[in-house]
């Protein structure tokens, strides 16, 4: 059995116009239905209550959210495998760039069959490292600059 994980996504395309309305209007019920206290209750098919900590309303707001502003979302529970078009859509780049970074050792990967399959949190391990070392760099743009205005 293939344990790659079921992405729920809008990463192909982006919500339609009834998804965003759809959305905004579900993120402002959720976030009026809250309690003082940060917990959302529901009612489930059978009428109870059903109540959801504060930090799972938190996370379906800012999902809804992201849908209402028309933003494409991913989905991806932190323990997933992910396939390498999966992985490269998370990065925003190629599926052949990606392939490159995996055969450098950059991100590590795990065989499966034929196919290589990344594990979630070394992606984002990996995204943190590259987002870091941009913003070093455009500091180091940005320090140069001032002190060539100075000059």
């Amino acid at each position: 059995m293939d344990n790659t994980a079921e992405v729920i996504d809008l990463t192909r395309r982006l919500p339609t116009h009834e998804e965003i309305a759809s959305a905004a209007e579900a993120a402002t019920a959720l976030a009026n239905a809250r309690a003082e206290n940060g917990a959302l209750v529901i009612h489930g098919e059978d009428g109870e209550p059903v109540r959801l900590a504060p930090a799972i309303a938190d996370l379906m707001i800012d999902l809804l959210g992201h849908v209402a502003r028309g933003d494409m979302v991913t989905l991806v529970p932190t323990g997933a495998m992910l396939t390498t078009q999966q992985a490269a859509d998370i990065l925003n780049v190629s599926r052949p760039y990606l392939s490159k970074l995996l055969k450098e050792g950059e991100i590590p990967f795990i065989p499966v069959g034929s196919h290589r399959r990344v594990m979630h949190a070394d992606l984002m391990a990996y995204k943190e490292r590259r987002d870091a070392a941009r913003t070093a760099a455009l500091d180091d743009l940005a320090r140069l600059g001032q002190e060539f205005d100075a000059s």
